[in-house]
């Protein structure tokens, strides 16, 4: 089932903003395996041998265009980022992942780091941007010792047991996007069918104690409006409750998701200084339940028999990267038609 929040290659689908930059393409790449590039200031200049990867595919995939499985621990990437000196938003840079540790430079400034290569990890860059053209620079650095959480990543020269090759840097996508000075941050909903209520939690990003603000949450559900309820910003985390029931729109007051129906709600989700809407975003929910009881997984209830594969989640020639999009969307239709009706991810988190 489609949703209203649906953007192709949207690396943050449960939370939609309009106006994102997606860097995923052509990048400067070198290796440093003398550990020069800091001292030589490659954040401030970029050797001009250097090779070309194709982000967000590691060195050592064949879709990056290098297709080196050597180890190389340290690496940088460069490109150069546009800035539209006309707009007013601020703009953060996130990386959806970037194994292992990695450093960040804007314009030869230093603007963070971050220690880990699943999650993803954001800067507010607004400050360090001018209009036209700015240098964006990352440095990764992935160690083979056994001390680092790796995942199925061999610490190794060569492969061996169920331990393959290592993935270096960039593996996700790496994307900017345009927020307001008031914005929402992040979203948590939790269905709860029994009540036939979504509780939804949000997190609210910038100075919102300079005007008063609220946040409109509005669902729909295949194009009606089924709820819209509106509470006061007063804190950075604002919870509100909303009733979905609507026994006009469905037999049992509710469209439950079910794996023979997986029926989504869609919400739009705005902040409002009185009636001025100064951010709007987009998400998306299922009603349903999920608990053990007695020895057995219930679905909304109802015994559930698992049959699950095993989603070891490797690529021939983007290995933990899967190609592109549709490339996810044609294992799960392949995975339906052998009459599954789930997968087990194996230490690996994708978007799915």
């Amino acid at each position: 089932m489609s949703t209203k929040s649906y953007r192709k290659d949207y690396p943050r689908p449960q939370l939609v903003r309009d106006g994102w930059v997606n860097l995923n393409g052509a990048w400067d790449f070198c290796f440093d395996d003398s550990k020069a590039g800091e001292g030589e200031k490659w954040y401030e200049k970029f050797p001009e041998k250097c090779l070309q990867i194709c982000v967000p595919f590691t060195y050592e995939t064949v879709k990056s265009g290098i297709g080196d499985p050597a180890h190389h621990e340290t690496v940088w990437y460069h490109r150069v980022l546009e800035k539209d000196g006309s707009s007013k938003k601020r703009t953060l840079l996130h990386l959806e992942g970037c194994d292992f540790e990695t450093d960040v430079w804007v314009n030869g400034t230093h603007i963070g780091s971050h220690r880990g290569g699943y999650a993803r990890f954001s800067f507010d860059i607004t400050a360090y941007l001018h209009d036209g053209g700015n240098d964006l620079t990352i440095r990764a650095k992935d160690s083979m010792s056994i001390t680092q959480p790796r995942g199925k990543q061999r610490w190794q020269k060569d492969n061996f047991g169920c331990w393959y090759v290592q993935t270096t840097g960039l593996w996700k996508t790496v994307w900017t996007e345009e927020v307001p000075e008031v914005y929402v941050k992040a979203i948590k909903a939790t269905p709860d069918l029994t009540a036939g209520c979504i509780h939804m939690e949000y997190q609210i990003g910038g100075n919102f104690s300079a005007a008063e603000y609220d946040i409109e949450t509005e669902v729909s559900f295949a194009g009606t409006r089924v709820a819209k309820s509106r509470k006061q910003v007063t804190r950075s985390l604002v919870k509100d409750s909303v009733c979905i029931y609507a026994p006009e729109e469905s037999p049992w007051g509710i469209h439950p998701w079910t794996i023979a129906e997986p029926n989504l709600y869609d919400v739009t989700i705005r902040i409002l200084n009185k009636e001025e809407t100064v951010d709007e975003v987009y998400s998306y929910f299922g009603m349903r339940e999920v608990r053990i009881e007695a020895g057995n997984v219930l679905l909304n209830g109802t015994p559930l028999y698992q049959r699950l594969i095993l989603d070891q989640g490797y690529w021939k020639d983007s290995h933990l990267t899967p190609p592109d999009e549709q490339a996810l969307i044609d294992d799960i239709d392949k995975l339906h038609a052998m009459g599954y009706n789930g997968l087990r991810k194996f230490i690996i988190i994708s978007v799915l």
